[in-house]
Parts: C-alpha cells; structure tokens; sequence
C-alpha cells in the first residue's frame, strides 16, 4: 500500500480504516454488528497491510473504543508503526463540548484502548454542541485539545466534522496538523472541495472519509437505498444509476471508482472507510489498484454533482 508521511514520527497508508459501525450503529447504518465479528475484524485489521485505524469515543456510545483496546490487549498492544487516531466526543446527554467534557473524553479514551498515549486526537463534530463558544474561547476545548498535546500524549492534533461553513471559520485561527472531514469528496459530491484547498495551503493533512457516501457508493443501488445514512427517495438515486452506468461500460466495481476518486486526489493523505468485515479488508485493496482508464474517469467527472450539505435532513440519534 502507498504510504505517506504526515509528520516525523507518523507514517500512514493512503488508506485507513474507520470503526464507526464496529460500534454497532443500526440506525446510521441500517444494519447491527456483532461484537465477536468486530473484534475478529480489527484484529485482522491489525494484521493486514494498511496501517491507519481511526475511532471515536462516542462512536456506539464508547463500543468501538472498548472492542479495539480488547483487541489491543489480546495481541500484547498496538503493532509497530500501527497509527491510531480518536476523536474528543462532546457529552452525548448534554451537548456540551468544553475544557472539562474534553479532558474527560480523553481520559476514556485512554482507558478504554488501554493506552496512556494516541497518535492523532481529533475534536469531534462541534457543529452538534451545545454552544460553539464552549468550544472556541480561551480556556474552551480546543486550548484544552492542544494542551493535552502539548503534554505529549498525542502526536498530533485535528478537527474532525461535516460542517463546512464552521470548519472554514475554524479552521484559519488554531494549527492543527491534520482534519476530517466527511461525505463531502465523492463522486456525488464536492461541497469540501474549497476547504481542502485552504487545508492544503496551510499545510494541514486532510484525510477524506466516507467516499462511498454510507455505503451506497459500495453496495450499488441494487441493494441498498440509503443515502448518507439516510432512506432516500427513488429520485435520490438517479445520479448514482448513472455511476453505475460508467463502471459497467468499463466493467468497473462501483466500489473501486467512488474510493480511488479520494485517493487520486493529491491534496489527501488517506482515505477513511467504514469496515465491518474482514473480507472488506483485501476487497478494498484491490479496489484500490484496479486499474480504470482515462476514458472512464473523463465520463464520470463529467457527470454533475451536489455542492450542498448532504446531511441537511438528517436526524441525529443516540445508540
């Protein structure tokens, strides 16, 4: 797999693994995971090739940290060179995102890997808190972020959300090493093209998730009609019919052009999908490296895409 360096210290694939779903998120993703297959599928992460794993605290309300450092802790700890990203969750009772809800999330999360320090430490969806304030003022929870970085136990620190308004605001104030952002790179969608434009200036790695926007980018139309983690109408699905119509001329799995759309992109340094099953692992790296010509990728460019929110529907859930 292409690596890339992101820092003296840290060297990933140009692929990473996200753990959202291991989690067990029916209602974003439309279907459960079983605990004992999520542990088999990031040890087997572990063990693959592609060396960038990235979780949440909050993602399954703690479960996905907790599977990861049970899995940690069978194998005798993270494998050499293995990179390890988390992200500061506001408090999912309350919404409220500051100094202290930060420091506790990172003492979770610390506890639940069972590490005493992490790679990459991002903060997490502030678009969803309570008052962004809380988040942005001296003594909030980004000065809280870097000064758990400045404490030496994370390597690097990044911001992580959809919200591209907020993160453009953001984003120029504060030196983050590193950002998320999701659902908004993909073939259906561009709406974060700007923002990686202003990332990459200022040196920022970008790591671009969810290129298959849910999973429908992967599944195909044919077997799944949720769209960005949401039921969509039929109309909803007219511009990836004509995806699917470009892959098929080309016999293309629909799956390898929506990911290497991401990683052909130059200003991104890894792309981030969901997994939950170990079989994903070597389909994604074939994805990965199937060839697909010019011809396919001037059509498929050529076709029209959203700029706007793609979640700007969508109800929020706690599970």
């Amino acid at each position: 797999m292409e690596k890339v360096n992101i820092s003296n210290d840290l060297c990933i694939t140009n692929i990473c693994f996200g753990t959202s779903a291991l989690g067990n998120m029916p209602e974003t993703y439309g279907y459960e995971v079983d605990p004992s297959e999520a542990e088999e599928t990031i040890q087997a992460i572990f063990q693959s090739p592609i060396n960038f794993m990235d979780t949440s605290r909050n993602y399954g309300m703690g479960r996905s940290e907790q599977l990861i450092g049970n899995v940690l802790k069978k194998i005798g700890g993270k494998p050499k060179n293995f990179v390890l990203a988390t992200k500061i969750d506001r408090d999912m009772t309350t919404d409220v995102l500051d100094a202290d809800v930060t420091r506790r999330s990172f003492d979770e999360s610390i506890q639940a890997l069972g590490t005493d320090q992490i790679d990459i430490l991002h903060l997490h969806d502030p678009e969803h808190c309570r008052d962004v304030k809380d988040i942005t003022e001296p003594g909030g929870a980004l000065d809280a972020l870097f000064k758990i970085k400045d404490e030496g136990l994370v390597n690097l620190v990044g911001l992580a959300m959809g919200d591209i308004d907020l993160m453009e605001k953001i984003i120029p104030n504060w030196p983050f090493d590193v950002l998320i952002n999701h659902n908004r790179y993909t073939l259906l969608n561009r709406q974060a093209d700007k923002l990686f434009d202003l990332a990459h200036e200022k040196g920022i790695k970008i790591f671009n998730a969810a290129p298959f926007c849910g999973g429908i980018l992967a599944k195909g139309t044919s077997k799944t009609k949720r769209l960005v983690y949401q039921n969509v109408p039929e109309k909803a699905l007219l511009p990836i019919v004509e995806i699917e119509k470009i892959c098929n001329q080309f016999d293309i799995p629909l799956g390898a052009a929506a990911l290497q759309f991401s990683i052909r992109d130059k200003r991104i340094s890894s792309t981030i999908i969901g997994i939950t099953k170990t079989e994903r692992i070597i389909q994604t790296m074939e994805w990965a490296t199937i060839p697909i010509p010019q011809e396919a990728w001037n059509k498929l460019l050529s076709l029209p895409y959203s700029t706007e929110n793609p979640e700007a529907g969508r109800a929020y859930k706690l599970e």
